[in-house]
């Protein structure tokens, strides 16, 4: 049953073109909507990727919790001062990253219940000081986390690999379980940890698939996508319904 409240839940949106002429759209996917909608139980605000056009303390003044989501694009990598990414091999948007980095810094700062799906994990330890490995698959030792983009959908959101989650952890303690099959659709992952966030959980190769954060509040971040199959997937569902537990009880 869910629990239903008048709790604004924020979910990030890319800049994306749409139509037969390109336009550019403010988007984000119906799986996080469904989620917010069926599972935490609070009112879903999409928040526009306006860049420095964006006010951000009035959205943390507003809003009780942060949806962080996936996306093809990836973090500019001048945020965390990585080389220069080919924009027809991993396509950038930075007016997004303008809005959710400072957005996710004050959330944190102010306690308020954040979760961080796919991009947003990666958001998330950028916006805390952290960087990123651009493309997973060319790094010797690790396994392809890309999934090859393909219009049936449960081969491309289908379960990929299995993940190993540190016992007694924050992710531990939501899923109910040490280790779990996942999707996977990023070629981004987390370099260096940013100070602040602790390893909820890691692939085969050593990648970081889960992190939570070090201060008080919420704050879970997954490198794979919960929203794809939370209506029939334990794992997934406890995800959003711990997430909406936190939001019902932050002030």
């Amino acid at each position: 049953m869910v629990v239903r409240s008048s709790k604004l839940i924020g979910i990030s949106c890319c800049r994306k073109l749409f139509g037969t002429f390109s336009m550019i759209n403010h988007a984000a996917s119906d799986t996080y909507v469904r989620a917010v909608d069926q599972i935490v139980g609070g009112v879903p605000v999409l928040i526009p990727a306006n860049g420095d056009h964006a006010d951000v303390t009035t959205l943390l003044e507003r809003l009780d919790g942060i949806i962080l989501t996936g996306s093809r694009s990836n973090v500019a990598a001048v945020f965390y001062g990585g080389p220069p990414q080919p924009p027809e091999d991993a396509p950038e948007d930075p007016e997004r990253d303008h809005v959710t980095l400072p957005l996710v810094r004050g959330a944190i700062a102010r306690g308020m219940p954040v979760l961080a799906i796919c991009r947003g994990l990666q958001e998330l330890n950028v916006a805390l000081g952290g960087t990123l490995h651009q493309r997973l698959q060319d790094i010797a030792g690790k396994i392809d986390h890309s999934t090859p983009i393909q219009p049936y959908g449960p081969v491309r959101t289908g379960k990929a690999h299995h993940v190993t989650i540190r016992r007694g952890g924050a992710l531990f303690e939501i899923v109910q379980g040490d280790h779990l099959a996942v999707n996977s659709l990023h070629n981004q992952g987390i370099d260096l940890l940013a100070r602040g966030l602790l390893v909820e959980a890691r692939a085969i190769d050593g990648t970081i698939e889960a992190v939570s954060g070090t201060s008080t509040g919420y704050l879970i971040g997954v490198q794979w996508h919960p929203e794809y199959d939370f209506d029939s997937d334990d794992a997934s569902r406890r995800i959003f319904e711990s997430f909406g537990r936190a939001v019902r009880a932050w002030p």
